[in-house]
């Protein structure tokens, strides 16, 4: 691939996504009381919690999928999404298309709301830390993703950031929702 190692800029863009995602989830979500983090507004939807503990087990699951990348050889072959960043990541935060998670990423209530953020936290500080400071040639590996076929490791890197961006919203339309505690609770002081 003639892109294998990645550039300072792309390096840059990166490790500042993840950060601003990680910042915005947290700042959004933090705050929430235990009512609000467990709020779901149908049985089949995530409540805030969820949508973190989520992000937090995907987001190991794929860092420990790149790192075992990484130990074999590189790919020789070229990803459909070759050149399109901005495309796959503008794919992944949309909201419009629903996928459904497979089943080793949903949320199993597995963690205390305090241990919830801390893994979360932990999990993003983890890819954080490995995205600065990999020499790996990132483009030169690909992965399957169960919805996007074959994509390169720097890319699936862009597409945890941008995950959490689309988890986030998730967690808006959640508390936008009438009957979200704070929302009630709103309502009936007015």
């Amino acid at each position: 691939m003639d892109q294998a190692i990645i550039t300072p800029a792309e390096r840059e863009r990166l490790t500042r996504y993840l950060a601003a995602s990680n910042e915005q989830l947290l700042k959004l979500t933090q705050a929430l009381s235990p009512a609000e983090l467990d709020y779901k507004p149908a049985p089949d939807r995530w409540s805030a919690a969820e949508n973190v503990e989520h992000l937090a087990v995907v987001e190991n699951i794929i860092l420990d999928r790149i790192t075992k990348a990484l130990e074999a050889s590189a790919d020789s072959k070229r990803s459909a999404w070759e050149g399109k960043d901005d495309v796959i990541v503008q794919e992944v935060e949309s909201r419009v298309k629903r996928y459904q998670s497979p089943e080793l990423g949903w949320p199993t209530g597995r963690w205390s709301h305090d241990e919830l953020f801390r893994q979360f936290e932990a999990a993003r500080q983890r890819t954080s830390d490995f995205a600065a400071s990999t020499n790996a040639a990132l483009r030169s590996y690909l992965l399957p993703h169960p919805f996007f076929g074959e994509v390169d490791c720097f890319q699936w890197l862009l597409m945890m950031a941008a995950h959490t961006v689309r988890h986030r919203a998730q967690i808006e339309e959640l508390m936008a929702t009438p009957d979200f505690p704070r929302a009630a609770a709103t309502a009936t002081a007015s």
